[in-house]
């Protein structure tokens, strides 16, 4: 389907996971988002959001947010993120990196719950009446307990979104060395994914393709979006538009600039990423 078909797929409450910056991240995706006015996504970082998630947040579309840190990296604090968080526009669910793919990894396998220990001493449990402690069932007999560890429960996203090189005829999508984004496709209820292009045949079929597929089993809607993670990078594909995310940042910092900014490369007509990667 075209990428306007599939964000009309995401509806307003949706619970939506999206991968950070140096991952696959969908910018045309976020974008047609915007354009099509949702309203209170829930948004799961995986495990931590970037360029994509503080433009919805920005554009009035997100309710509350999962995540271990929102960050436009190199270029400081993600601006509309800080401004709605201040306001109190945004309920925000704090957690770590460990704890996100963990709670993906028990999804993906089946389970209710996995374990973890990292985040046992910090203040965050203390805030998280979901996550439990518990004696280690499998200390040595006589230890007398005192061996904590920490259950956390499965996480299974109503929706993914995330953006890839290619797609075959089969419905698989092509990763690359991105593997953790298997796991998220494997934990979550569907799975949207934008493209760079279609391929013939099936990439299971190729020894030096399948080691980076995510079987189409796992992939419910597929749109083609040329430079879709633009202006992130994509793998080999092209870099990531360092320029653009530092113009982004400086609009960003008021609800002004931020208009300006989408008005120039969010609501007009299109996407913004073919004609300015094609004058590069």
């Amino acid at each position: 389907m075209d990428l306007d078909a599939l964000a009309a797929l995401v509806p307003d409450g949706a619970q939506l996971a999206l991968v950070p910056d140096n991952s696959l991240s969908p910018g045309a995706f976020a974008r047609a988002l915007v354009r099509r006015g949702v309203r209170d996504l829930r948004l799961i970082g995986v495990p931590v959001c970037g360029y994509a998630t503080d433009l919805l947040i920005g554009a009035g579309c997100v309710a509350e947010i999962e995540t271990s840190a929102v960050t436009l990296g190199e270029a400081g604090m993600a601006p509309r993120f800080t401004a709605a968080l201040a306001a109190g526009r945004l309920r925000v669910v704090d957690a770590t990196c460990p704890a996100m793919h963990t709670r993906l990894q028990a999804a993906e396998k089946g389970v209710p719950f996995m374990p973890l220990r990292g985040v046992l001493g910090s203040d965050l449990v203390a805030h998280r009446p979901d996550w439990k402690i518990i004696d280690n069932p499998f200390q040595s007999p006589g230890a007398g307990g005192g061996d904590p560890i920490l259950l956390l429960p499965a996480l299974a996203p109503e929706l993914a979104a995330f953006h890839a090189a290619m797609a075959d005829e089969e419905g698989n999508v092509w990763v690359g060395r991105r593997r953790e984004l298997a796991t998220l496709a494997h934990a979550s209820q569907q799975s949207l994914v934008t493209v760079e292009r279609r391929v013939p045949g099936n990439m299971l079929d190729d020894e030096r393709l399948a080691p980076g597929v995510i079987s189409g089993v796992y992939v419910t809607a597929i749109a083609v979006a040329e430079h879709g993670a633009w202006p992130i990078g994509l793998l080999d594909e092209y870099g990531y538009d360092a320029a653009h995310i530092a113009l982004y940042a400086k609009l960003a910092r008021t609800e002004a600039g931020f208009a300006e900014y989408c008005a120039r490369f969010v609501n007009a007509p299109g996407d913004p990423s073919v004609t300015i990667l094609a004058a590069e």
